[in-house]
């Protein structure tokens, strides 16, 4: 844990939060300065500045949870016409607390607030652009041997989808 880090310091019960959910991997509590009530952040318990630091059994746990806390909306009164799940990665993305978190806010028409990335909408990118840029962060993936995680839980096992090869078998 940093000793400067806002979530760290709710997480050592130094700072005050509403706590929606606990275990030994997560947290969820709401947000402070909240964009629609039950708007909620999901940080892990261990201190990790970005996203792609946290293991992945972790993040897929938040991810999990994001879900559970969406279905307890309207249990709990909380009746959205929608919702945002969103994670800014770093302070450039607009991320104020360097202890990477997940954010699940309800949202309602005329709500007053909007999810933009940049206040205007960007050129379109040509196909043959947006191929050469899918192949490039496609072979980065291929050399760094990249496979998507075997995630486990009560009810699930998912494993990593393998190419399948012909076989003389028949």
């Amino acid at each position: 844990m940093s000793d400067t880090c806002t979530f760290c310091k709710i997480l050592r019960s130094e700072l005050p939060a509403s706590f929606v959910y606990q275990d030994n991997d997560i947290s969820a509590f709401l947000d402070i300065h909240p964009i629609n009530r039950g708007h909620t952040l999901i940080v892990p318990n261990v201190h990790f500045e970005f996203f792609d630091q946290i293991p992945s059994q972790v993040f897929a746990k938040m991810t999990n949870t994001a879900q559970e806390i969406q279905r307890a909306f309207a249990k709990a009164g909380i009746i959205a016409e929608g919702s945002n799940v969103f994670l800014s990665n770093g302070e450039i993305a607009g991320q104020e607390v360097p202890h990477a978190h997940l954010h699940i806010t309800p949202r309602y028409r005329g709500d007053g607030h909007r999810m933009v990335f940049s206040g205007t909408d960007p050129d379109p990118v040509a196909r043959l652009e947006l191929n050469q840029i899918s192949k490039s962060i496609s072979s980065a993936l291929k050399q760094m041997d990249w496979m998507p995680p075997r995630l486990e839980g009560a009810r699930v096992l998912l494993r990593p989808i393998v190419e399948l090869t012909a076989t003389n078998d028949s």
